[in-house]
Parts: structure tokens; C-alpha cells; sequence
């Protein structure tokens, strides 16, 4: 058996199948929108926590989710193939065929908006949708266009706790505004360092991840750091504005700034992975432990 069958055989069987459509969901994104989508609905709960709704607002999010992510790999498919980080992904390999990743991403992003009106309300499913509709026509052409697609990219990234509240409350307010604030402004760090990591790849497939270096440095590097120091101010509004205690305060100011001092070792040598690694790091441990925070503050 040749190595191209080799590659393609486990996607024949109903297991390996499976395992393909599973990818094309992004699990590691996937996971990280419930565990987000959970802190906004268990924060809008106010004094009662709805389990069966929570998990329903968890299996709805999670095909809406999916869907989205499933269709933003058919758009990129020639991309991912051009890519050394994506080009073992289900549709370059061939394990799927795109007109299988079409339809399967439809259906799921329809089903889960369907299924948050129904089992939440009609706040929620919006919201969910208009995650996938920014995220797909908004954020995934851009990235062809300019980086400023990390920042458009953030605002439907942000807005799964704020889903998660709908779905609890069926409103909105100033609390899941400000967590859409703060991971509004933890996603550029985190996504900008990644864009470091793999700038020549990026390259490879003619996507310009990042902004041209000037006579005065990569104007990324700047707005690494002034974005590091604005999310350790909003990182201290849920305590100011009576949202939180004071522990919740002092860990995220202390994530922040360990942030900040990674933003500042990778302004200082744009050009070595180690210091983007420890940025990406560094935000993937701030949001997880800062929300937890929040959570466990309402207990």
C-alpha cells in the first residue's frame, strides 16, 4: 500500500470517518467556546443554576460551534493544503470531500441555532449566529486581506460568554458585556503571538498574518503591549464595578502582568520563537484561570 493509500484508508471506515468530522470541528477551539459559553451561563444564572438548560445551551453551542468551524475549513481548504501546521487536516488530505464538509457544516451551525431557540430563547440562538456569521464572512476573508483580521476576529471570539448569559437570563447587561471586553482584548495577544510563531507558514500560503516591519519596529509589537496593560485595567473592572471580590482582582493583575512582561521580552527580540511561545502561553493560562476566578467567587 502506497503511503498516499496509507493516509487515506482509515477515512473509509465509519470510525475513521467520524474521527475526520470530529477534526473539521477544531476540538481545541471547540472546547475552549463551551468552557466560555459555561462561565457566562453559570454567571447569568443568578441564584439558580439550571443544569438541563446548561447542558442544552452546551449541546447547542457545541453543533452551532462545530458547524462554524467545519464550514471555515471548506472556505480554507486551498490554504490549509499550502500550510505545514494545517495540511494533515481532513479536507487537504482528502479524508472528506469538500461538498461532505459543506453540507455536514450547514446542518450543524442551523441545527444549533435552531436548537438554543428552542431549549434557551431567541437571544441566545442570535447571538450564536451571528458568531458564525462574523467569524465566516467577516474575519475568514480578511485574513486574505490585511492582519487587521485579528481584531474583527476577536469580536465573534468574544462573544460566547455572552451567549451563555442570554441563554441563562434571557438579557443582556453590563456583566457579559465585560467579559466580552476581556476576551476581546486577551484574543490579540494570544492570536498575534501565534501569528509570530508561524509567520513563514502563513507566508508560504500568501496570507499576511502581520504587519511589515517600519523604520520603528512592527507596529504589532506595539500594540501587544498597549493591549497587555488595557486588559490588566479590565481585568480589575469586575472587582471595581462590584462584580467580584478583591481576590478576582489581584489574580488577574497578576496574570496581566505576567503577560506584559512576555509582551515586552518579545518586542525586545521580535524574531525568537521562545518569546512568542511564552506570550501564547501566558494568555492561554490567563483567560481559563481568570474566569475560573469569577466562577468560583459566586459560589
Amino acid at each position: 500500500m502506497s503511503a498516499e493509500a496509507a493516509a487515506l484508508a482509515p477515512a473509509s471506515g465509519a470510525g475513521g470517518r467520524a474521527a475526520a468530522y470530529f477534526e473539521l470541528t477544531k476540538p481545541r477551539v471547540l472546547a475552549m467556546v463551551l468552557l466560555t459559553t459555561l462561565v457566562g451561563f453559570y454567571l447569568g444564572s443568578a441564584e439558580r443554576f439550571d443544569l438541563w438548560l446548561a447542558l442544552s445551551t452546551l449541546g447547542g453551542t457545541a453543533l452551532a460551534a462545530g458547524g462554524t468551524l467545519a464550514l471555515n475549513q471548506y472556505f480554507e481548504r486551498g490554504i490549509d493544503a499550502l500550510m505545514i501546521r494545517t495540511q494533515h487536516r481532513p479536507l487537504p488530505e482528502g479524508r472528506l470531500s469538500p461538498p461532505e464538509a459543506l453540507v455536514f457544516g450547514l446542518a450543524a451551525t442551523a441545527a444549533g441555532c435552531v436548537w438554543l431557540w428552542a431549549a434557551a430563547n431567541f437571544l441566545a440562538a442570535a447571538v450564536t449566529a451571528a458568531i458564525a456569521l462574523l467569524y465566516l464572512f467577516a474575519y475568514t476573508p480578511l485574513k486574505r486581506v490585511s492582519w487587521i483580521c485579528h481584531a474583527v476576529g476577536a469580536v465573534p471570539g468574544a462573544l460566547p460568554p455572552v451567549a451563555g448569559w442570554a441563554a441563562a437570563s434571557g438579557r443582556l447587561g453590563p456583566e457579559p458585556l465585560l467579559l466580552f471586553f476581556i476576551m476581546f482584548l486577551w484574543q490579540l495577544p494570544h492570536s498575534l503571538s501565534i501569528a509570530r510563531l508561524y509567520q513563514s507558514d502563513y507566508a508560504r500560503a500568501g496570507i499576511s498574518m502581520l504587519p511589515l516591519a517600519g523604520g520603528r519596529g512592527n507596529p504589532v509589537d506595539k500594540l501587544i503591549l498597549l493591549d497587555c496593560i488595557a486588559l490588566i485595567g479590565a481585568g480589575a473592572l469586575p472587582t471595581l464595578l462590584g462584580f467580584a471580590g478583591w481576590i478576582a482582582l489581584l489574580v488577574a493583575a497578576a496574570l496581566g502582568l505576567m503577560m506584559l512582561a512576555f509582551g515586552l521580552r518579545l518586542a525586545r527580540t521580535p524574531r525568537a520563537a521562545t518569546a512568542a511561545r511564552r506570550v501564547m502561553f501566558a494568555s492561554l493560562l490567563y483567560l481559563p484561570i481568570v474566569f475560573l476566578v469569577l466562577v468560583l467567587d459566586r459560589i
